[in-house]
């Protein structure tokens, strides 16, 4: 064989995204231990080797939050041959797969995760959720991987804006989706306007319920109307 062939191995990771009540983006990282130290890395695994990579993704979100089915979407692949060169990762490699790895190439998904879920993980021992712009250095490549997943959302959100209620709780105020959305996609979008253009939509209804026990103007709840939307699919900013 020649020596230019490696044993390469393939494995996939997940960037599940969730927004909390303080109104930040946050995502779900878990811990590995190596030694004594524990470091935050996002979740993953090898594919099996009779396995689709795409069921692999399904089976490490299910491993990791308990829930069968989630919003899932294949965004792009890692390869860069030094991805998994440091000293630290190629021996938790070691302890984890019991195998010698040359190379790791992963396949990167994307999914979205209500964050008052229950999160009931069979595989990890510790699974939390961390603002985006409060991540700490992660191993291998997983702060390249979280900031194209950062790239990535923002395109499905201008293609698919259904999506974003995906983060949303099933009741909402204007003011939370103004946030959220104002976090995904980085645009500046004066909040009168904002909510002037929402209440244009037929698909976003004005519920009988309004915040309680709030020290600010309470506001209104609304909710998202799946079947009304798919009817006319207004984009929400132009």
């Amino acid at each position: 064989m020649s020596p230019n062939f490696i044993h390469t191995y393939v494995s996939v990771d997940c960037v599940v995204f969730g927004f909390d009540h303080e109104n930040r983006l946050n995502i779900l990282l878990v811990e590995r231990h190596l030694d004594s130290e524990r470091q935050i890395k996002l979740p993953g695994s090898l594919i099996f080797s009779d396995e689709d990579v795409d069921d692999a993704a399904e089976r490490v979100l299910h491993e990791l939050t308990g829930i069968k089915k989630m919003v899932l979407k294949q965004f792009k692949c890692f390869a860069d041959p030094m991805r998994a060169n440091d000293e630290h990762d190629i021996k938790w490699m070691g302890i984890e797969y019991k195998h010698h790895i040359d190379r790791i190439i992963t396949v990167a998904y994307l999914s979205l995760c209500k964050i008052d879920h229950k999160i009931n993980s069979t595989k990890y021992a510790t699974v939390d959720w961390c603002p985006i712009d409060l991540v700490p250095s992660l191993p291998f490549d997983h702060n390249k991987i979280i900031n194209e997943s950062l790239v990535e959302i923002r395109k499905w959100i201008e293609s698919d804006f259904s999506i974003i209620f995906e983060l949303l709780p099933k009741r909402f105020t204007i003011r939370q989706l103004y946030q959220l959305y104002s976090a995904l996609s980085e645009k500046h979008i004066d909040i009168k306007n904002f909510h002037k253009k929402i209440s244009s939509f037929n698909y976003i209804v004005a519920l009988d319920e309004i915040e309680k026990n709030v020290s600010h103007r309470a506001a209104r709840y609304y909710k998202f109307d799946a079947k009304t939307y798919k009817k006319n699919n207004t984009k929400l900013i132009k």
